[in-house]
Order: structure tokens, then C-alpha cells, then sequence
């Protein structure tokens, strides 16, 4: 018989049953003749440079890759080699956004200019800076409950009659989204588009038909996801969750497992939290990063097998790559807590030169009440395909109610080159109601799951 692998099922002790979502392994819904979809690798992530400070954001900007690192602005070259080009104030996450002869830094609470040496924006109208982005010629900047604009011939300087405001709810603003040209300016509870309408006065004008009732936590705690928004956040009085918004309406993704992982956090807690999106290789992945764990949506999984498609990354004490960037044809980030810069890669499984491990579950296997005795469990896997000279183990283990394991059983992956090693396990023990598997290893094992076929034999009638 064969059991379905790509979503796992596990109890808790408010006797729920709870989704087990595969760590460190990714669904793809592609049928290759063994199943209608298989687990494979997570990507791995390579130490490329050392920088000057903990990562704090990156851009790409004519051609050229930029970051800020604790306090210092650099240009990173196609070699990783990295320049030092100013000094910016001191702060959590940055924001970026450019325009024809500028680039703009959100850091701390100030604005930066930069074209061919950094500058700081001075001017006393400015007021604190929380969030930057580039509109129709003006860079528009926010703080908990305005909206300003430079002046179009001089970025450097602001006009006090041009401040705008988010007034349809009295909720702050926490940061600002360029999407078709639209401004749409974020709430916590509220989102409101504004649109450019020229005027002696603050040009833009809010659209009252596209004003979406669900807002999100923090500037970082939503991004740009298939041209809509992705907010991790909600409405009045609401919990919070994963939404996706567009066109005056928010459609929510996260499933009911999602939104209970959500709950075991503060709202602190998930407003420093982080939402980033990439489009890869035929998937359109939305990720959050929560304080141990990153929970990762892929939209094209999601519509390819019709009902939603989540994994789990971890690095062991919560996923250490952020500020995803692509520059030079491949995909840089920054480590979490420590200086350094990286690049993922779908040659190694290993973080920042550390193993980690991966696990996926099984459904609920049952016979009716019958029970039945397990002969024989089988991966269909590729093999042979991890980078070392030894032998990499993986395990399985079982429980009769989702909460209690049985003691881990091992197997060898086999070594490189191995690829037609087959992944047996015997006398796997019976079940007298029902049972759940579950499987795991290391990165060092490196291998990709299409199929768990299990030799059953019923017992009674």
C-alpha cells in the first residue's frame, strides 16, 4: 500500500489533530511515474564574505549590489568583495527604494541619499523616517501617522503644507507599498491606496473604493507576493494570520494549522517578525520568519494540488538567512546573528557549514479498528547523490497516538554513488487501532523522497 507523505498528521494535548508540516524538505507537486508529487532537498546556504556588521537589508540598484551592515552602507561586487561607501544610523531592519539618480536608505529613524557619496536627508520637515519608497518622481516617507514627500526638483528637501495622512481609522501607520503605481499605505488594522492626483498641496489622493479592513504589524511583516500584498496581520479584534490583498479584498492562505502555530507567539513577537517572497525554479514561495522557525507558502504547490502547500525551514535554533537578494545571478542573504554574508545553494544541504535536520510525517494509517501487522516499510528515493565518503543514516519511528514515539530505527542512505540504494525497513511491528510514521535524517544524507510503500497485513475479519 502506498501512504501519503507530502503533509504529516500528529495529536496534541487538546486532543486535536494537528498537520505536520515537512522540515527542511520542499513538496513539489510533479508526477514522475513513482507518485503525483515528492519531497526534495531544502537549499543550503555557503559562507561567502565576511561583513562589517549584522546584515540589515540588501538591494539591487543599477546592477550593483547594496547592503546595510550594523552601521556601515557597502556595495558588494560579483566576487564578494566588500566596499564600505558611508555610515548610517543605528536600527533594526532597513528599507530601500530608488530612483532615477538616487537610491534611498531607511535606517534607524533617518533618511539617506545616495548617488555618488551617501548623504543624509536634514531637513527639519522631515520629521522620523520609518518606512521609504519612490513614487512618480518623489520619495515618500512615513512615520506612525503622516505621510511626506520631497520636493520633486530637490529630494533633500521637504515642504511642511505637503504632508498627507491615514485617516479612515484611527490606527498607525507602520509602513508604505509601492504596488501598480498605487500607494498603499499600511495600518495595523486598515490598508488605504492612495493615488497620485497632482495638487498645489499633498498630491496624492486617498481611493476610497480599494481601502482593504485588514492591516498588518510592522513594515517588514509584509511584502509584495504575485502583484498583491502579503501581510502577516488582520483586522479589528481579529486574531492574527496570513493574508494576501488585493484590489480592496483580503483573501486569508494560512490554513488552521498555520494560524495555531501563530498563536503560540506575542503580537511583539510577530511584529518583529519578517515576510519575503522569491520566484524560483517554477515555484512562488512566500516566507515568514518567526523567531525559531520559517513557515513557507508556495503559491504555484498550492494551485497545481488545490488545497495549500506549507513547509518548515530551521537551522536548528530558528531559519538563519534574511534579506533575500538577487544579485549577480544568484541569491545572497545575511545571517541572523552574526556577520556574515551567504548565498543558497541547491548543491549543499548544510547551513552556514552547520547539519541540519529534516523530518516529514505520514497520514493516519488505519484498517477499520482491524490492526495489521507491518512487514516491511519502503522509501522510493533517489540516492547516491550526497557529497560524502561515509555513510549517512535516517530514521523512522511510529506512534499509536500521535503524541508518543516509538525509539528511532535506522537505516544507510548508502554512500555517493550508491544511487540504486533501496530504503528498507523490516518487521516494523503491528498496530492495533491506528498509526503514524515518521521520518528524518541530516542534510548529509541528501536525498529525495517520492514514495512511502508499506507490506501491510490485516488482521481480523
Amino acid at each position: 500500500m502506498q501512504i501519503p507523505i507530502l503533509d504529516g498528521i500528529y495529536t496534541d494535548n487538546n486532543s486535536d489533530f494537528r498537520t505536520a508540516y515537512p522540515v527542511n524538505l520542499i513538496p513539489v507537486p510533479k508526477g514522475q511515474g513513482i507518485s503525483a508529487g515528492y519531497l526534495r532537498p531544502a537549499e543550503g546556504i555557503n559562507h561567502v564574505a565576511d561583513l562589517p556588521g549584522i546584515d540589515r537589508g540588501g538591494i539591487v540598484w543599477r546592477g550593483e549590489h547594496y547592503r546595510v551592515c550594523g552601521t556601515k552602507f557597502v556595495k558588494i561586487s560579483a566576487s564578494n568583495q566588500v566596499t564600505e561607501l558611508g555610515d548610517v544610523q543605528f536600527g533594526g531592519p532597513c528599507s530601500f527604494d530608488y530612483s532615477f539618480d538616487y537610491l534611498a536608505i531607511n535606517a534607524g529613524t533617518a533618511l539617506y541619499l545616495f548617488k555618488d557619496e551617501l548623504e543624509r536627508v536634514t531637513d527639519v520637515n522631515l520629521g522620523d523616517v520609518y518606512d521609504v519608497i519612490w513614487i512618480d518622481g518623489y520619495f515618500m516617507t512615513s512615520d506612525s501617522s503622516n505621510i511626506v514627500v520631497t520636493e520633486l526638483n530637490n529630494p533633500f528637501e521637504v515642504n511642511p503644507l505637503k504632508y498627507g495622512s491615514s485617516e479612515v481609522d484611527p490606527d498607525p501607520i507602520v509602513g508604505l507599498i509601492k504596488l501598480r503605481n498605487e500607494v498603499y499605505v499600511l495600518n495595523r488594522h486598515t490598508i488605504e491606496v492612495f493615488d497620485n492626483v497632482g495638487g498645489e498641496f499633498f498630491p496624492f489622493q486617498r481611493i476610497d473604493g480599494a481601502q482593504i479592513m485588514k492591516g498588518t504589524l510592522s513594515k517588514k511583516t509584509c511584502c509584495v507576493f504575485l502583484d498583491a500584498i502579503a501581510m502577516l496581520g488582520g483586522g479589528r479584534n481579529e486574531s492574527i494570520s496570513v493574508y494576501i490583498s488585493s484590489a480592496g479584498a483580503a483573501q486569508k492562505i494560512a490554513t488552521r494549522e498555520i494560524e495555531q502555530i501563530l498563536s503560540n507567539y506575542t503580537e511583539k513577537q510577530l511584529a518583529a517578525s519578517q515576510l519575503e517572497s522569491r520566484q524560483i525554479e517554477g515555484h512562488s514561495w512566500l516566507y515568514i520568519h518567526l523567531p525559531d522557525q520559517t513557515l513557507v507558502y508556495d503559491a504555484t504547490g498550492t494551485q497545481s494540488t488545490g488545497q495549500q502547500t506549507w513547509f518548515i525551514l530551521n537551522s536548528g535554533d530558528g531559519y538563519k538567512a534574511r534579506n533575500m537578494t538577487y544579485a549577480h545571478n544568484q541569491w545572497l542573504v545575511g545571517h541572523t546573528t552574526e556577520p556574515k554574508l551567504g548565498v543558497l545553494t541547491d548543491q549543499t544541504g548544510e547551513h552556514w557549514g552547520e547539519v541540519v535536520e529534516w523530518q516529514f510525517g505520514t497520514a493516519i494509517i488505519y484498517n477499520e479498528s482491524a490492526g495489521a501487522i507491518f512487514h516491511q516499510l519502503e522509501l522510493v528515493a533517489l540516492t547516491g547523490r550526497n557529497s560524502y565518503a561515509k555513510e549517512a543514516k535516517i530514521y523512522t519511528q511510529y506512534s499509536t497516538d500521535g503524541v508518543e514515539w516509538s525509539m528511532p530505527k535506522f537505516i544507510s542512505v548508502g554512500k555517493q554513488g550508491q544511487r540504486n540504494k533501496r530504503l528498507v525497513w523490516f518487521q516494523q511491528g503491528y498496530m492495533q487501532n491506528w498509526r503514524i510514521q515518521r521520518f528524518s535524517g541530516t542534510s548529509d544524507s541528501r536525498i529525495s523522497v517520492a514514495r512511502l510503500e508499506a507490506k501491510v497485513e490485516p488482521l481480523g475479519v
